[in-house]
């Protein structure tokens, strides 16, 4: 047992880090201490986007400047008030996953080494239909970071053309998220298929600048990754504190503020000063739950043209009416 440790009080809880003064952030010299102090200051914004949700544990026991692994069962040594709950793999296999309820629970996840969140997009009450709909926006090495901003526009505007509130969030890496809460009517696939539709969309009104395109080869500007809303697909949530150099947060925006954004702004040292002095930005986007019927009817339109689905990830069994999972050219060269 590590004898260099520090006792922090959350919720009513004690929550023991063990060597608090270990360097998570080489570059700038943060410990596990600092991250620890940064998660306290933002607890209420982070709990947002993961209370009562299934998490992997994505843990970089030694730094941001390691590899991490990934942890979907729940550490056997574990304290009595966490609460778990089973989750199904595409695979056909399960597993008790972590739910954080508190800033204790927060806490301890991040004492395993955890930098930045990832839950899934469910409730521990109900983990086969989401509650959120999950718009991430994934730049091609030739992008501009204003084509992610322009692109982001279109897509919160397609959103509310069906229906729907998106909350906007730097991706802490190059990209954008939004996110919108929907109501758990609709299974894994149902979701997917509606956010295939908004892809399709945005492509259609951002031609030169957005793709739905699976295929890297087939790529331009910004991809809009339909797939992160398939079964088991996690993306780092809002206040994630990303394992980057400059340790940079996944920070929740103003749609006002996504035309001018500079992700470089939100780091581990400035985001809590901004949350003190202007709040959170998605702090109502539980109050914003709507219908994924708008889009639903976009997909059904979109299919009634011609447009089947499109390719899923590759541990995924293969969907009926899946087109070939094969690159393009490979493809050809086979023919």
């Amino acid at each position: 047992m590590a004898t260099n440790a520090m006792v922090v009080e959350a919720a009513g809880k004690e929550v023991r880090i063990t060597n608090p003064d270990k360097i998570f952030f080489p570059t700038l010299g943060k410990t596990k201490q600092d991250l620890v102090r940064y998660y306290q200051a933002i607890a209420e914004g982070a709990l947002i986007g993961i209370r009562g949700r299934p998490m992997i544990l994505k843990r970089f026991v030694n730094g941001a400047d390691e590899e991490p692994f990934y942890q979907k069962r729940a550490p056997n040594e574990r304290p009595p008030w966490l609460k778990t709950t089973t989750i199904h793999f595409p695979s056909g296999r399960s597993a008790d996953e972590v739910v954080c309820e508190d800033e204790a629970d927060l806490l301890w996840v991040i004492n395993l080494g955890c930098i930045d969140l990832n839950p899934w997009p469910v409730r521990a009450a109900d983990v086969d239909h989401p509650d959120e709909l999950r718009v991430d926006l994934d730049p091609t090495p030739q992008a501009s970071w204003d084509d992610v901003r322009q692109v982001a526009l279109v897509a919160g505007q397609v959103l509310r053309d069906h229906g729907l509130e998106g909350f906007p969030k730097t991706s802490g890496s190059r990209g954008i998220h939004i996110n919108a809460r929907i109501e758990p009517r609709w299974p894994f696939s149902e979701v997917r298929r509606a956010a295939l539709a908004l892809a399709r969309e945005v492509e259609r009104r951002v031609p030169e600048i957005a793709t739905s395109a699976w295929w890297k080869e087939q790529r331009h500007g910004v991809f809009i990754d339909y797939n992160q809303n398939a079964r088991d697909r996690t993306v780092a949530s809002a206040y994630s504190v990303r394992p980057t150099a400059d340790a940079r947060v996944s920070c929740p925006l103003l749609w006002d503020e996504v035309a001018g954004v500079d992700p470089a702004a939100f780091t581990i040292d400035t985001v809590p000063k901004r949350y003190a002095e202007i709040g959170d930005p998605g702090r109502g986007i539980d109050a914003a739950q709507g219908s994924l019927e708008g889009l639903l009817a976009l997909a059904a339109q979109d299919e009634a043209g011609g447009l089947g689905d499109a390719p899923w990830p590759p541990h995924f069994p293969k969907a009926p009416d899946e087109p070939p999972r094969v690159q393009p050219s490979k493809r050809r060269r086979a023919e």
